[in-house]
C-alpha cells in the first residue's frame, strides 16, 4: 500500500492521540508520579512530541542517548494536538508552499507552534521513503499541553529495551508485534492543507 509522502500516523482514539518524548530521569519521573508535566520541565523552553514511536526510538536510540533514557507516552486530547496545529508554522520554507520567505517569516513570528516533516523510519530505524510529523510547542501552546491537554502519562522505556533487544537478537517478527499501532490519523482538511500535509 502506497504511503502519503507527508501523513500523520499515530495511536489514537476517538478522544485522545499517543506523542512521545524522551527526557533524562530527572524530568520524567516527576511527570510520571504526577501525572503531567511538574518542574524541573521547564514550560520556557519549547518541546518537542512526537506521534510516531519509531521515529522516538531513532531519536534517542532506543532510550539510550544521554538525556533521553526514559520514554513517555503522552495521551493528549485530539482537540488539543488540532489546536496545535490549527495555530502551527512549518519550521523550515518552503518555495512550492509558502509564497516568499517573507510570509513564512511572519508566520513563525506569530505562530506557537512549529511542525517539521522528518523521514520516517523503519524497525532498524534507517529512513523511509515518507515523512513523520513532529509538533514544537511553545509559549501558549506548551502552557496549554501541559495545564489542559494531557490526558495521562505512560513510561514506555521498557517497551523501547525490549524491541531494541529482540532486534539485536535477531527476532524482527517479535519486536513488530510489539510496536503500537499506528493508523492514519483524520486529519481535518483546513488542518491537513496549513501544516503541508499530503
Amino acid at each position: 500500500m502506497s504511503v502519503p509522502l507527508r501523513q500523520i500516523r499515530a495511536l489514537h482514539d476517538a478522544e485522545t492521540i499517543t506523542v512521545y518524548q524522551a527526557y533524562p530521569p530527572e524530568i520524567a519521573e516527576p511527570a510520571l508520579a504526577a501525572g503531567r508535566f511538574v518542574p524541573p520541565f521547564r514550560r520556557e523552553r519549547m518541546t518537542w512530541i512526537k506521534p510516531s514511536f519509531r521515529w522516538m526510538m531513532y531519536r534517542c536510540g532506543w532510550a539510550a542517548k544521554p538525556g533521553q533514557e526514559r520514554v513517555l507516552a503522552v495521551r493528549i486530547s485530539r482537540s488539543g494536538f488540532e489546536w496545535a496545529l490549527e495555530h502551527a508554522a512549518l519550521s523550515h520554507f518552503e518555495p512550492a508552499f509558502h509564497p516568499d520567505r517573507r510570509t513564512w517569516s511572519d508566520q513563525v513570528k506569530q505562530s506557537p507552534v512549529r511542525v517539521q516533516w522528518d523521514p520516517e523510519r523503519d524497525l532498524h530505524l534507517a529512513p523511509l521513503p515518507y515523512r513523520s510529523l513532529q509538533v514544537g510547542l511553545a509559549g501558549q501552546a506548551v502552557d496549554r499541553y501541559v495545564d489542559q491537554w494531557i490526558v495521562g502519562l505512560d513510561d514506555v522505556t521498557g517497551l523501547a529495551h525490549r524491541i531494541r533487544d529482540l532486534l539485536r537478537a535477531g527476532d524482527r517478527a517479535t519486536a513488530e508485534s510489539l510496536l503500537p499501532t499506528e493508523t492514519p490519523y483524520p486529519l481535518p482538511a483546513a488542518i491537513g492543507t496549513r501544516i503541508d500535509a499530503t
